[in-house]
């Protein structure tokens, strides 16, 4: 039985509805989102293959998600690199920019070199909500991505992906394929078109929300945040 996937719009309704009837603030499902990507890293990516990770950060809720791992990541004993290029001036981004620089992680504005002296990179450019073109500095970022033989665990969406058509068909992005996925609360349809190792994250869903967007909600064990699941759903 394929996995059942939330289209953009469902995914935002979904947003929407917890942080209203699920009386989630959005620092608490940012935090869960973040937590449940650094353990799907730490899953792929144990110290033996290199400890260096560069987190390239968007300037959505997707980068908020990526500057939450990254903290978690340095507290599991990884050494982060922030690229993060466009801040946002609002006050959640800003406390969790602080608590990294608190850290001593170091932030980087040339993403190319970067690249070159890391072992594993976080895609949190964009998410469920990108549409359209690639906007600058990024179309720069995700041809380094497409490139690269570093392994990619991308957070919700392969950055430059469109939520229900997959990749772009020419183009920024059109080769992009990272190794890793973790789809944050249930898969969106660009699932179809994604071949690597597959989480779902997000250990926030209360019953009642699952049944009325119509998915299943994984079976989490013991502390994971994070569930590693087959082409089919199955879990791994």
């Amino acid at each position: 039985m394929a996995l059942k996937t939330l289209p953009a719009k469902a995914a935002a309704a979904l947003d929407k509805d917890l942080m209203s009837s699920g009386a989630f603030s959005i620092d608490q499902l940012m935090e869960l989102a973040g937590l449940s990507v650094s353990q799907a890293v730490y899953r792929v990516h144990p110290f033996a293959m290199g400890r260096r990770v560069l987190v390239a950060v968007g300037p959505g809720n997707n980068g908020g998600d990526g500057l939450v791992a990254a903290r978690h990541l340095r507290h599991y004993g990884y050494q982060p690199t922030i690229y993060y290029p466009k801040r946002s001036g609002n006050d959640l981004y800003k406390r969790l920019t602080k608590q990294l620089e608190d850290l001593e992680i170091p932030f980087v504005d040339d993403f190319p070199v970067a690249l070159k002296s890391t072992d594993h990179v976080v895609d949190a450019i964009f998410g469920f909500s990108f549409s359209g073109e690639v906007r600058e500095p990024f179309p720069a970022v995700i041809q380094a991505l497409s490139a690269t033989k570093v392994p990619v665990t991308s957070v919700d969406a392969p950055s430059s992906w469109d939520i229900e058509q997959g990749p772009p068909k020419s183009g920024t992005g059109s080769s992009f394929h990272p190794d890793v996925l973790v789809s944050l609360t249930a898969p969106k349809p660009l699932i179809k078109y994604f071949k690597g190792r597959h989480f779902i994250g997000g250990r926030f869903v209360s019953p009642a929300i699952a049944k009325k967007y119509d998915f299943d909600l994984p079976e989490y064990e013991g502390v994971d945040q994070v569930v590693e699941v087959g082409p089919n759903g199955q879990k791994l």
